[in-house]
């Protein structure tokens, strides 16, 4: 996959702000860029500047200014890019930021494609492809673990784990082929042992990253949380509550929501995908009825779930129901309208952890703290710190390591069977491709298009 063309794009955002950013990047942005740029400096040109330096001056269409800017010169290979680099700090309106990039694109620039800057870094080996990909969590991170776990990866953290892996299988399919190829002088006694302790050792490495995968979803996507109860328990009430504004229907009248109703919340640092539901009864209304089976499976598919319950009326046989629906789940129940005569009660159902029953008040806003509090402890305290361990995020990688842990697996079982050593390397060698996709050192270029053409404009 080759690159010759250069490109431009504005890397800033839509709308009028203090600043905006047009990049240019390529063999002929400098000369580009020095068409139209007039330094306040008579007789200065870019292509005679040093690398990374700023200059100031005006973007000038023949004897038209157009704005006054700053421009930043980045000459390969010490860019984002890789390749020769303009950055022109324009003022922020998307008026005068598409004049400026019409004007370099007439002037020999071809518009950039979504992530274009990106994966010329990528092609240009400033960066890998998962450190690519992390380029986007970053940008796209709706938390501080999300962003911390994105800065790792961008940072290598993923990169170095796989290199160190794809390290010991290629040492040993180098030292298979050799030994077969030269029998006299590299001896295979004993090597069965040396191997099965190199497949441990990786395979359990692999193990490890795969177990994270569960966590390193939560932390990018978000705890996906369905409110469950009966109608009017006040599960649209807690909605409301946790978005701090009026975003769903409250009334007096049983059966109100009959859908879902989707929102993301960032929920004091916790991100949350929150879904409200249709209350959950028994009912003959047939439009009610396909709202509480939507509830029921939707709920199937939740990381958490939290139970509303109405704390001034009775258990009954639908709260039974409830149960039975999340008992396998990760759940906590909110036993609302605490502010009124309580006459719901737990005590006798079995199996119902006291830690995961919270005294709560939609209406007066009580018991918030201890449901962000049990929260973090379900799904952040002592698994998803802020500590130096790596997540997998990104079901491709998940894909890729369940695959090459399969495959050392084979290798495994080779050994044990005392198969031939030349059986060994195929399936070593499976492993070290699977893995190399991750960081990109073995992926098809229709691949490596699909991951970029998601990246915003600009990067």
């Amino acid at each position: 996959m080759k690159v010759t063309d250069t490109i431009a794009a504005i890397s800033t955002s839509a709308g009028n702000s203090g600043i905006g950013i047009v990049r240019v990047s390529g063999d002929e942005a400098v000369e580009i860029v020095d068409k139209i740029f007039q330094s306040n400096k008579k007789g200065k040109k870019l292509r005679n500047v040093k690398s990374h330096t700023v200059h100031y001056g005006y973007i000038v269409d023949g004897q038209t200014i157009l704005d006054q800017v700053l421009v930043i010169v980045m000459k390969n290979p010490h860019s984002y890019t890789g390749e020769d680099t303009v950055e022109i700090d324009c003022h922020g309106g998307m008026l005068i930021l598409q004049k400026v990039l019409e004007l370099v694109i007439k002037n020999g620039a071809k518009a950039a494609a979504p992530g274009e800057f990106t994966k010329r870094a990528f092609l240009n080996g400033r960066l890998d492809l998962s450190q690519a990909e992390a380029v986007m969590d970053v940008i796209n991170s709706s938390n501080d673990f999300a962003l911390s776990s994105s800065m790792s990866q961008l940072k290598g953290g993923v990169s170095e784990k796989i290199k160190e892996i794809r390290s010991d299988i290629i040492y040993h399919i180098a030292f298979i082929e050799s030994a077969l190829d030269d029998p006299e002088h590299i001896s295979l006694d004993g090597y069965d042992k040396e191997i099965s302790h190199m497949l441990e050792k990786n395979t359990t490495k692999i193990k490890r990253l795969l177990d994270t995968f569960d966590n390193g979803r939560i932390m990018k996507e978000g705890i996906h949380t369905v409110i469950l109860g009966k109608p009017n328990a006040g599960k649209s009430s807690l909605l409301n509550l946790m978005l701090g504004e009026e975003r769903a229907i409250v009334t007096d009248i049983e059966g109100t929501t009959r859908d879902t109703l989707e929102e993301n919340i960032n929920f004091n640092g916790l991100s949350l995908k929150i879904i409200d539901t249709a209350g959950i009864r028994n009912t003959e209304d047939k439009v009610e009825q396909i709202g509480v089976n939507k509830a029921k499976e939707i709920a199937n598919q939740a990381d958490l779930i939290i139970y509303v319950v109405d704390g001034s009326r009775k258990i009954d046989e639908n709260d039974l129901e409830i149960l039975q629906l999340i008992k396998d789940k990760q759940f906590i129940v909110l036993l609302n309208k605490s502010d009124m005569d309580m006459v719901a009660d737990f005590d006798d159902i079995k199996d119902l952890p006291k830690e995961d029953v919270i005294e709560f008040s939609a209406k007066q806003g009580m018991g918030m703290d201890k449901l962000e509090e049990r929260i973090r402890d379900m799904f952040y305290s002592g698994r998803v710190t802020y500590n130096d361990q790596i997540y997998i995020t990104n079901a491709r990688h998940k894909e890729a390591l369940e695959n090459s842990y399969q495959s050392l697996l084979k290798v495994k079982e080779s050994v044990e069977a005392m198969m031939p050593e030349d059986f060994y390397s195929i399936d070593l060698m499976d492993a070290y491709e699977q893995l190399g996709l991750i960081i990109g050192e073995s992926v098809e270029d229709d691949l490596v298009e699909e991951i970029f053409s998601k990246f915003c404009m600009g990067k």
